[in-house]
């Protein structure tokens, strides 16, 4: 990388840790620290729930997604204004008027210890897996970039932020996330216009390509439940997604927490409704016209580079017969993209355009054909799963973007991995302290214990996240795996939460309630593997609250 490129990334992450460290001073109280005392104004929460969201998982593999699959992801998103609104009116009051450190500590109130524990101790899994998969994003970058180790990329992310979260507190967290948003838009538009300009076609006859294939395609009505990117999918499960993430998870409540009034808490949550879906498919669109750039540029037959180096030095003479033939049909496809984008607003559009459009996609399969025996012959030769979504990205900004812009776009990555990185793990290291350590072990203590502790713990689930990292690498569209993650544990704990809401449920009905929900969701994930993970979220739900109320009635009546 240039080395300007290299001043820009170095300069901003210094910025970042240096300020965040800076309003780190002073922090001496438990509350100060985990809550930033509850002074935060609802527009910082706001873009630091939004920033939270927006990490390098969103800038590597949603762009990924973009350019594999198009708009479709965006329905993923189509139940997020639905659940704010819920969550404004039922979970934000609740746990504001509550007084509490976590979402877990008013579960005792209501339910009893034991569903507590069992509960943050499902959120500390979740989460921390989780973070792991935030870690391994920026991982990708530096080890397709540099060709380094993945351990070392990982460390290389891994090590500074767990030192700045320690250091740091909420505060500290919520305004760096405040900057990386903005950061982040900032390349993500800076990006698009880049494109625009270099492509040899208009904007309009680009969108006619990606049209052409199925990638401006948003819309799903189709009603399955083996399919993840569908209007209703994303309308029921991710309703019941979302009600998880920002009711229950600790990551997104300890950002209301820290609002000033419930006012704040429940304006900041709107905002996430009225800007996500328009922000996300920008992220998509990205993607989407880094595949039509594509369609005039030569991309890599392998995006990966450690895997094609690995084909080439093990099956170098069949790698080269492939590569000559993914460059013949890379030619033919160019042709016809460029024949179909010049048709597109021709008057004979509709016979001869049709035709361009016919011959464009029969070449645009080829292309796929061929890439698809160089995944299989690198999985072959590696061992490795070789889908290389989350590679496509990087290879673009290093190898295509001018200088200056490449590291604006890397510094957005990293400084994004470090905001969310930080933000989960000062929320592990809350849940850890405030529903585990001061509640079983040390319920009187100063404030200044709790704070050590806490930095220990930080340190803890730094290491779990970075060993999380090296294996979730291997499994795909990164986006789609940290939410995978998220589904097997939110919609069980969103069914407590909801038990909660209900005047006649009781402790054993919760508890019991939470176990079989996990078991239900534990035998459709392993027993029916091609039912969509946002179901999950629906089956684990129901689950809970309908065992849990049968269970509190059959009690109510006994007694």
């Amino acid at each position: 990388m240039h080395p300007i490129n290299w001043l820009i990334v170095v300069a901003y992450v210094t910025y970042v840790l240096v300020d965040g460290v800076r309003r780190a001073r002073g922090t001496t109280e438990v509350e100060g620290y985990f809550l930033a005392n509850r002074s935060l104004p609802w527009w910082a929460v706001g873009l630091s729930v939004m920033a939270t969201q927006l990490s390098a998982v969103t800038m590597i593999g949603t762009t990924g997604q973009g350019a594999t699959d198009g708009l479709r992801f965006v329905q993923f998103y189509f139940g997020l204004p639905l659940a704010m609104v819920l969550l404004g009116v039922t979970l934000v009051p609740f746990l504001r008027g509550a007084g509490v450190f976590t979402a877990y500590e008013y579960l005792e109130r209501r339910f009893g210890p034991r569903t507590r524990a069992l509960t943050a101790f499902l959120f500390l899994l979740s989460r921390g897996m989780s973070c792991g998969v935030i870690i391994a994003a920026p991982a990708v970058v530096f080890s397709a970039v540099f060709g380094w180790p993945l351990l070392w990329c990982v460390a290389l992310i891994g090590v500074p932020t767990v030192a700045y979260t320690m250091l740091g507190g909420i505060q500290a967290v919520t305004w760096a996330d405040v900057k990386q948003m903005v950061l982040i838009v900032v390349a993500l538009l800076a990006v698009v216009v880049v494109l625009v300009v270099r492509m040899p076609v208009s904007p309009g006859e680009a969108l006619h390509i990606a049209g052409a294939t199925g990638r401006l395609r948003v819309f799903d009505f189709s009603f399955t439940v083996t399919e993840t990117y569908t209007f209703w999918s994303g309308l029921i499960g991710g309703t019941f997604l979302m009600l998880s993430y920002f009711g229950t998870d600790q990551s997104q409540v300890q950002r209301y927490l820290a609002a000033k009034s419930v006012g704040a808490a429940r304006t900041s949550l709107l905002m996430s409704a009225y800007w996500k879906i328009p922000l996300q498919a920008l992220v998509l669109l990205v993607g989407v016209m880094v595949f039509v750039y594509y369609q005039f540029q030569p991309p890599p037959l392998l995006f990966n580079p450690a895997h094609e180096n690995a084909v080439a030095e093990v099956r170098g003479t069949e790698y080269a017969t492939l590569q000559g033939r993914y460059g013949e049909a890379l030619a033919l496809r160019e042709d016809a993209a460029r024949r179909a984008a010049g048709l597109a607003a021709t008057a004979d559009g509709d016979a001869a355009g049709q035709a361009a459009l016919d011959e464009f996609r029969g070449r645009e399969t080829t292309v796929q054909e061929i890439r698809a025996e160089a995944l299989a012959m690198a999985e072959e030769v590696t061992g490795e799963a070789s889908r290389d979504v989350n590679y496509i990205i990087p290879r673009f900004v290093l190898g295509e973007l001018p200088i200056g812009l490449a590291g604006l776009f890397i510094a957005a990555i990293i400084a994004a991995a470090m905001s969310s990185i930080s933000s989960e793990l000062n929320s592990l290291s809350t849940t850890s302290i405030i529903d585990f350590y001061r509640r079983w072990f040390r319920p009187e203590a100063s404030d200044a214990h709790y704070l050590a502790v806490s930095k220990a713990a930080t340190a803890f689930w730094g290491v779990f996240a970075c060993f999380v990292a090296l294996y979730a690498v291997s499994l795909g569209s990164l986006i789609e795996v940290v939410n995978r993650f998220g589904s097997f544990f939110y919609g069980s704990i969103l069914g407590v939460f909801l038990l909660a809401m209900v005047p006649r449920a009781r402790a054993a009905g919760a508890f019991v309630g939470l176990l079989v929900g996990m078991g239900a969701v534990a035998a459709v994930t392993f027993g029916a593997p091609d039912v969509s993970f946002l179901w999950h979220n629906v089956i684990g739900a129901l689950t809970v609250v309908g065992v849990g109320v049968v269970l509190s009635l059959r009690g109510a009546a006994r007694a």
